[in-house]
């Protein structure tokens, strides 16, 4: 008996760490965060968050509508789910009161987002140049430089850019090749191989900054990606996702572009709107990103072509 109430004992706990690994960290972060906030209204307003019911999360919804976009109640009503789910509860989300809801404030507010700015060519161009032109040690110019071509030329999520190893690296004669472990939509870690290509101009290349970086760096194994100490001397730290967005928006200050608009997503969705008004198709920019469905590539396709397939460009005045 005591045998297989200790037997049971581990399968409850493997149990438990299998429910945990189903979700990457940042995920159950998140849920966790929403879910406190969500627990926060309760509390202050008398109300019970766990187990909660259709009506409470309706009312949490209105009132985060005054100041929230609509993804952001999806997100919370999502996490608010899974948090019920997670702790053995049910909570229907398909209630009336939290649909029709949504649906209202959806009318009422609107469902067009306006996402951060995309990194262009222009852009990119810029970064690099200023780059080159600030009086800083040779190997942060490498180093910043390759974040900025690489996570470009990859149209890489920033946590994918940072957590590149250099075992992670082949060099081929036609350009690079970078085995992405895992990435937000790869939770099973089946991988995925981006190819980036030489380019003419060696200037924004990124396989030939990038070559000049290891070089440099010395860097032959871990992360590529690193930070520096006082005095420039590289760590064996990997950079912070964070890092790259701080970076990013350093440099395009200093070449006198105003930031505020762009965010780390700006170096991905910068490739995919670049790579569609150039005429790439969609399958070969999501066989680059690892985009799992069409929908967000064909808004950048849209809007990449947002004048060049334009009915006023048929009209004469």
């Amino acid at each position: 008996m005591n045998e297989l109430t200790t037997d049971l004992k581990l399968l409850h706990e493997a149990t438990l760490n299998n429910l945990k690994s189903s979700k990457a960290d940042n995920t159950l972060r998140a849920y966790k965060s929403d879910f406190k906030h969500f627990g926060a209204f309760c509390a202050k307003h008398g109300l019970i968050s766990l187990p909660t019911e259709p009506k409470i999360v309706s009312l949490y919804l209105t009132h985060l509508s005054k100041k929230s976009k609509i993804s952001t109640l999806r997100r919370r009503l999502v996490s608010i789910s899974m948090v019920h789910k997670l702790k053995g509860h049910y909570l229907d989300t398909k209630h009336p009161f939290i649909v029709e809801n949504l649906m209202g404030i959806r009318r009422v507010k609107g469902s067009i987002q306006k996402g951060k700015k995309p990194l262009l060519i222009n852009h990119l161009k810029s970064i690099i140049n200023v780059i080159h032109e600030q009086k800083i040690e040779e190997i942060k110019k490498l180093r910043d430089k390759s974040i900025i071509l690489i996570g470009f030329g990859g149209g890489f999520r920033r946590t994918e850019l940072i957590s590149i190893d250099y075992e992670d690296l082949e060099f081929v004669p036609e350009g690079l090749k970078i085995n992405i472990r895992k990435s937000k939509t790869d939770q099973f870690g089946e991988g995925m191989i981006k190819g980036l290509p030489y380019f003419n101009n060696e200037i924004y290349c990124p396989v030939v900054n990038l070559r000049k970086w290891l070089e440099v760096s010395k860097i032959n194994t871990g992360p590529i990606f690193r930070r520096f100490s006082k005095g420039l001397s590289l760590t064996d730290k990997r950079l912070t996702d964070q890092s790259v967005v701080l970076l990013m928006k350093e440099y395009l200050n200093l070449a006198g572009i105003e930031s505020k608009n762009f965010a780390g997503h700006s170096l991905r969705s910068g490739f995919a709107t670049v790579a569609a008004a150039s005429g790439a198709d969609e399958r070969s920019i999501m066989a680059m990103t690892g985009h799992k469905t069409t929908q967000m590539v064909r808004r950048y396709i849209r809007e990449a072509n947002i004048f060049k397939n334009n009915a006023l460009n048929k009209v004469k005045i």
